[in-house]
């Protein structure tokens, strides 16, 4: 079969459905790559390259819609490209079903088979390295903050120059999701003070590791919703989540909106006061612009400025960074072909019974097979059920399990305990009484030092003690090779003493080693 690229002709749109690194793969699977002429210029990806690496560059779109088998697209196919299309061709690439009534209708006609790759269910955990929507909303959360600084006037990060105190950008991201997520880690990476709230409690860990902080509205109520995206909220928490957002604006210098909900229009957080409340100079980025904004003042396509604030509207942020979009884009279909091609012969085949096949698959053949049913996910672990009722304490002078000892149990404890520490002071030579003195000593101050400290710092812990546990070696080594005597002779150990130190300076080596290797690698944890 072959697989078809064409030029993408949405306006300001620059990505290509595939590059050449991924030809190569394709070809591998069986298949033949044919791409339209200068479909790779805007994401600098040359017709050379492409014929370099397998693949045959034809002049005309018609020649791609016509003579393919599959085509990869990026952008919904015009009613003009579905016209060119093979009749029975395969289309693989974002269609919004929802949102393209008249598409879908001329594609049935066409008896098309059509994976929209926005219909991935994103439940999936296999379905993750197909998942396009989160590669491209990766990229769109860190091209909204660049557009965000080139918008704002002053640095994110603060500084303290001959000339003055700058302080920090304060930036809040509406919505941590991928986009989200992204804009909260790029935002904190340019060294400014990032916020970000979230219908779903879940992501305030996420939002916290990336180096935000997680602002909750104060009003319980669960926000998750299927696929990875937040549900409608009711109308109580709409209004107290109206009431931080109108704090958060006057505060914060940057806002990054990226509410969406699949099907429906994206939902007005940011009002025309909020925007009149914000200081001179500000910015929002409005990622939802190309479902309406989330933004009342939000125009679609524009950066336009409103009461002294800069409403970035751009809806082509992913095609900004064409290059890098394009190559996690194709990179997501390779994946998507892998899945239908698994004989590796160049023929695809369309198996309903895999669920992320099944959800892409939006028309088989001319029939309209969307929406599809739900995958069938693994149920849930059974949480292991606890115990009712304690175990009983043991009769007589014992104590039950997780009980203090009693005042009589420690008093035998201890007696005990003196009773061997005389006996052994009674009957040993002075010169062990010393070497035992320091040997217990030890294993209590040991003991209490690690005891001590909290169980996350036990592994950096001991492996500082290993590293530092020389002081075994040069024992051992007098063991090994012992000084000379009064009489000027060596006084050679026997074979057990010998062995021993040799066994404790293997051990020793080891310990050394291991120590300062692990706790290289835990300080390489916190570096850049």
């Amino acid at each position: 079969m072959r697989i078809g690229v064409p030029k993408e002709t949405a306006p300001g749109e620059k990505r290509v459905a595939t590059v050449p690194d991924v030809v190569g793969k394709l070809i591998k699977l069986g298949f033949s790559v044919a791409v339209e002429s200068g479909a790779g210029d805007a994401a600098n990806f040359a017709d050379e390259t492409y014929v370099a690496a397998g693949a045959s560059v034809l002049p005309r779109a018609a020649d791609i819609w016509g003579g393919s088998d599959i085509v990869f697209k990026v952008r919904p196919p015009s009613l003009d490209e579905v016209a060119m299309l093979r009749e029975g061709a395969t289309l693989i690439g974002f269609v919004w079903p929802a949102q393209n009534p008249e598409l879908m209708a001329a594609l049935q006609a066409k008896k098309a088979t059509v994976l929209a790759i926005d219909c991935l269910p994103r439940q999936l955990s296999r379905a993750q390295k197909m998942d396009a929507l989160t590669s491209m909303a990766g990229v769109s959360g860190y091209r909204a903050v660049v557009e965000a600084a080139n918008a704002f006037g002053r640095f994110f990060n603060g500084q303290i120059t001959a000339a003055g105190k700058i302080p920090p950008a304060k930036v809040f991201i509406a919505g941590a999701g991928v986009a989200g997520l992204a804009a909260i880690g790029t935002a904190a990476n340019l060294g400014a003070i990032v916020r970000a709230n979230d219908t779903r409690a879940e992501v305030a860990d996420q939002v916290t590791s990336l180096g935000g902080e997680f602002v909750k509205v104060d009003y319980e109520e669960e926000g998750s919703g299927g696929g990875g995206y937040a549900k409608v909220m009711s109308e109580g928490f709409q209004a107290a989540q109206r009431a931080m957002y109108a704090q958060q604006a006057k505060e914060c210098d940057i806002i990054v909106t990226t509410a969406l909900i699949p099907g429906k229009p994206a939902p007005r957080l940011i009002t025309a006061e909020m925007v009149q409340s914000m200081k001179p100079g500000s910015v929002i980025v409005d990622m939802a612009a190309e479902q309406g904004g989330n933004c009342e003042l939000t125009v679609p396509g524009e950066a336009v400025v409103r009461h002294g604030v800069t409403i970035v509207g751009y809806t082509d942020l992913a095609s900004r960074l064409a290059k890098q979009s394009s190559t996690l884009y194709s990179t997501n279909l390779l994946r998507l072909a892998e899945e239908l091609c698994k004989t590796k012969d160049g023929v695809i085949d369309v198996d309903f019974g895999d669920d992320a096949i099944r959800g892409l698959t939006v028309i088989k053949a001319g029939e309209l097979t969307w929406p599809a049913p739900p995958p069938k996910l693994p149920a849930a672990a059974p949480k292991p059920k606890t115990a009712a009722v304690a175990a009983p304490a043991a009769k007589g002078h014992g104590h039950g399990a997780g009980e203090p000892m009693s005042a009589k149990s420690l008093a035998i404890v201890f007696g005990v305990g003196a009773l061997l520490f005389w006996g052994v002071g009674a009957t040993a030579p002075a010169s062990f009484l010393s070497h035992f003195t320091v040997f217990v000593l030890a294993c209590f101050v040991g003991y209490m030092v690690v005891w001590n400290v909290t169980p996350s710092l036990h592994t950096p812990l001991m492996s500082v003690t290993n590293a530092i546990s020389s002081i075994i070696a040069i024992g051992a080594l007098v063991q090994v090779a012992p000084p000379l005597d009064a009489a000027g002779a060596v006084d050679r150990p026997n074979g057990l003493i010998l062995g021993l130190a040799v066994f404790a300076l293997v051990l020793t080596a080891i310990n050394m080693f291991g120590g300062f290797a692990v706790t290289r690698r835990m300080l390489a944890m916190f570096r850049k």
